[in-house]
């Protein structure tokens, strides 16, 4: 099992409450503080001694993740970090928990969901927020890196919603030695969260800029099966994911896509290991209500 050491700083009993100075409370600026370069700067051990791998996810999909075994002292855990929509294992949050799990003695592993990170070229597929079956594929692999050591997954924002799908006991058989799953601001109502944005203009510059760079990139590796040049002018993120759906999978409009992978209070009671939710009362964007 986890250490006490490790678990009493993951998993604190009686967290203290989150109670920022008064410049700060803003919630539009705590979500600008939690992707600051500034926050990953210095020293970090974790990437120092992070070697990439590509995770066999199944059906020949393939997933990008970077490992980071602890090199002067035995291992406590494995933990096993996934970025949110755009974001990638090089984000800030996934620098700065990482760096600070591994100084507590864990193995770490950053995994890219497809076409996040350096890794569109990998698979001909385009990501979208259903493709549970491939990354619990892929994270049973990541567990067996070390299959001796008690595991965790770590997700942010839709990695927190993929994390938690993964908890789930009907997504199949227990992954490794998966002891706990903690999820930070996980997407509990795609479609919620997706108007959010769009009534957001910072927040919605913010993700176009990012979607329509990798639909680019897409592009650019398989013109033979996406061509995006007629749809890059949208500026609204429901329709740029309407216009997608419709074209290129077989869900029957965005609505029947987002209910897919919706997270209702009645899954909680389906969930095969323990979890630990960290959310904000005023999150802009994912409302912890």
């Amino acid at each position: 099992m986890i250490t006490e050491e490790i678990a009493s700083h993951v998993f604190p009993d009686n967290p203290t409450p989150f109670a920022p100075a008064p410049w700060a409370r803003s919630p539009h600026l705590q979500s600008i503080f939690a992707s600051l370069r500034l926050r990953a700067l210095g020293k970090n051990e974790m990437v120092d001694n992070a070697r990439k791998i590509i995770l066999d996810g199944g059906g020949g999909v393939r997933l990008l993740a970077f490992h980071s075994a602890q090199r002067r002292k035995k291992p406590k855990a494995f933990v096993l970090l996934i970025h949110g929509w755009e974001g990638s294992s090089d984000s800030t949050y996934m620098l700065h928990t990482g760096r600070y799990l591994y100084r507590l003695g864990c193995d770490i592993a950053r995994l890219n969901l497809r076409d996040h990170g350096d890794s569109h070229h990998l698979n001909e597929g385009m990501f979208n927020g259903t493709l549970i079956a491939e990354t619990a594929t892929a994270v049973g692999n990541a567990a067996g890196l070390a299959p001796d050591l008690p595991f965790f997954i770590v997700g942010f924002s839709l990695g927190g919603n993929f994390a938690l799908r993964l908890a789930l006991s009907r997504n199949g058989s227990p992954i490794g030695r998966l002891c706990h799953v903690v999820c930070v601001s996980p997407l509990i109502n795609p479609y919620r969260s997706t108007v959010l944005i769009d009534k957001l203009p910072l927040y919605r510059h913010h993700f176009l800029h990012k979607w329509k760079r990798s639909l680019r990139r897409k592009q650019k590796l398989f013109p033979q099966l996406y061509q995006f040049d007629d749809l890059l002018h949208l500026n609204n993120t429901m329709a740029l994911t309407e216009r997608l759906i419709n074209r290129y999978t077989e869900f029957d409009g965005c609505r029947d896509y987002f209910n897919h992978y919706t997270l209702e209070t009645k899954t909680f009671h389906d969930l095969a290991v323990p979890v630990t939710v960290v959310a904000a009362e005023d999150d802009p964007v994912i409302p912890a209500g």
